[in-house]
């Protein structure tokens, strides 16, 4: 009885996270650099995956589902759908290919346009892959700029050795919860599970009635 209470009040709000970018910048890694605390190789995202991580921040008990989309252009109708509802959307780069920086504003930004539901959706723009600075061709300040271009948070990680990885999903979810109408569709699915604990005893006093009548 005890864990089923403790599933009903494991988090406060309900947040549904969006990563997008071109393929092979980094995005399943920085996911799973910031789900496991570890670091991996990853094969091409197929379609979508997502993954759930649970976190305090701003003295609130959050559940963040993120889902990790494919950046091929093969499975770029697939992911129209996975914007719907999303309170926070990552646009991811490599600071190693410039390619990947132009079609952020060329083609994701775009999409987020055309396909978000959520008007204030908080977006913040990532560039992945600082440990390798030697190859860097995307300067911080072209980063910064594009991200004031788009209304973007903006943060430079390295999902290999986790730098900033952390505070990336952390501001994004503080961001989100200064949005009131972000912050409150975030809560229904709370307020849905104790609507639907209260209303489980009366249906079961109904199909009693139901039996003995």
């Amino acid at each position: 009885m005890s864990s089923s209470s403790g599933q009903s009040s494991g988090y406060d709000l309900s947040f549904k996270i969006l990563l997008i970018g071109d393929s092979a910048v980094g995005k399943s890694s920085l996911l799973v650099s910031f789900i496991s605390n570890s670091v991996e190789d990853h094969a091409p995202t197929i379609g979508v995956d997502f993954k759930i991580k649970q976190l305090t921040v701003g003295g609130k008990r959050l559940k963040l589902t993120i889902w990790d989309t494919a950046g091929q252009e093969r499975f770029r109708t697939l992911t129209s759908s996975y914007y719907r509802g999303a309170q926070g959307i990552i646009l991811v780069y490599d600071v190693t290919r410039r390619d990947t920086f132009t079609n952020l504003s060329e083609v994701w930004s775009k999409e987020v346009e055309l396909y978000s539901t959520n008007q204030e959706c908080v977006k913040v723009l990532v560039g992945n892959k600082v440990d390798r600075d030697s190859e860097r061709v995307v300067s911080k300040e072209e980063g910064l700029a594009l991200a004031k271009e788009l209304g973007c948070l903006f943060f430079e990680c390295s999902a290999k050795t986790r730098e900033n990885v952390e505070q990336c999903f952390e501001e994004l979810a503080l961001k989100i919860m200064e949005v009131p109408s972000l912050f409150e569709e975030g809560s229904t699915a709370v307020k849905r599970s104790v609507l639907k604990q209260r209303q489980e005893p009366v249906s079961q006093a109904s199909e009693i009635g139901a039996c003995c009548s």
